[in-house]
């Protein structure tokens, strides 16, 4: 009687007659054709020597490029077991698409192709965003200058409702960092921009004085959107800090400017392709005439402007301000300083010192009370006499 024919019978026959040398191991990724599309389950065809199986969970890939098989399509499959209950290969998808997924990335990485990502959610640190079927994250700092959510005051509430604007929307960025190992993946769309911003950059030089636009104001300073000479078209934006914008000592930026108003300004700065600019470079500096106006020993009257745990910031006119440090304030222990001045109040002081280079003057409260004021006069003049036989 002839023997029942066993398909696991005639599997072990094949086997055998196949050199165990090139048997899939598990981890490896294999090309495989697919013979046969089940209910949860597809068979593949490994080099004509082999049969394996996908199925359940595993049929689902990041990549998604087995979403949609049909007999005779070629795969790429990961072996996840080298025999199963069925005596055959045990295959994935899931674990080949999420090794082809990352290997693109880092392809993705290395070129800097632009590919185009949507924006899922929105954090304090910046967007959640899906590149292909991968999702990875797109940082505050590495936004365009369009997109970048500058809030006056650095309000993190007013910031996130900015970031939270751009969900469903879709940006154009490269990628920026892969890490397959930690599951990371980072996205700049500021990159995308970078070359032709770097090359109207290269426009200019340290000295070279911009018109433009103040497109936003923060607490540390103004954005100034300026045109390169040769395009009008293209749009290049600068950065003036707040301690550029005028000699005198500035509140906030928005004491000097308004969103919208046209200003001149100078390029102070150059690095890759941020631009720092000064408005107060093309106005003269009031304190290159100080030395006409103040003398060291001289009893000036001024106005608090604010106070500080080390002292007092005195307005002596609209663009020479000086510090009475605390020690200064009188001849008495200070332990805070508005014990004995007030802000908006105006006081009689004396010039202990004046640096008109570094900007800087120092005053005396407790010098300019009366019985200090003769002995501060004769100390200046000593001053004085040993400065002329110094330079003698």
């Amino acid at each position: 009687m002839d023997k029942k024919i066993n398909a696991k019978n005639v599997l072990d026959d094949l086997f055998k007659n196949v050199d165990t040398k090139v048997m899939p191991k598990v981890g490896d990724l294999v090309e495989a054709q697919v013979l046969n599309i089940t209910k949860g389950e597809v068979y593949l065809d490994i080099d004509g020597l082999f049969i394996g199986m996908v199925r359940g969970r595993e049929l689902v890939d990041e990549s998604g490029r087995f979403s949609d098989l049909k007999p005779g399509d070629v795969v790429l499959a990961t072996v996840v077991e080298a025999e199963n209950e069925k005596g055959i290969l045990e295959l994935s998808f899931r674990s080949a698409g999420h090794l082809k997924a990352w290997q693109e990335l880092e392809d993705l990485c290395k070129s800097g192709e632009i590919v185009e990502v949507k924006i899922l959610d929105a954090n304090k640190g910046g967007l959640l965003v899906q590149l292909r079927n991968m999702q990875g994250f797109l940082p505050v700092s590495q936004l365009s200058q369009d997109n970048y959510p500058r809030v006056d005051g650095g309000n993190k509430i007013k910031i996130l409702e900015k970031l939270k604007s751009f969900i469903g929307k879709k940006f154009k960025v490269k990628v920026l960092d892969v890490d397959e190992k930690d599951d990371k993946l980072i996205v700049s769309e500021k990159d995308v921009f970078a070359d032709a911003r770097k090359a109207m950059v290269n426009q200019f030089k340290v000295g070279d004085i911009v018109t433009g636009r103040v497109t936003s104001i923060v607490d540390f300073g103004a954005f100034v959107e300026f045109y390169a000479p040769t395009n009008p078209d293209n749009k290049l934006e600068g950065l003036v800090h707040i301690s550029e914008l005028a000699w005198q000592r500035v509140g906030h930026p928005k004491d000097i400017l308004k969103v919208n108003e046209d200003v001149s300004a100078q390029i102070i700065g150059i690095d890759n392709d941020r631009v720092s600019l000064s408005i107060k470079k093309l106005t003269v500096d009031p304190w290159k005439k100080a030395v006409e106006k103040y003398q060291v020993g001289e009893k000036v009257n001024g106005k608090i402007l604010k106070i500080d745990k080390f002292g007092a910031f005195v307005e002596l006119d609209v663009n020479i301000q000086g510090l009475a440090h605390i020690s200064e304030l009188a001849d008495q222990a200070v332990q805070n300083p508005e014990e004995v001045v007030k802000v908006g109040e105006s006081y009689d002081f004396i010039i202990m010192s004046l640096d008109p280079d570094e900007h800087r003057l120092g005053l005396s409260l407790r010098a300019a009370l009366p019985g200090h004021e003769k002995k501060t006069e004769e100390t200046s003049k000593e001053n004085k006499t040993e400065t002329e036989v110094t330079e003698n």
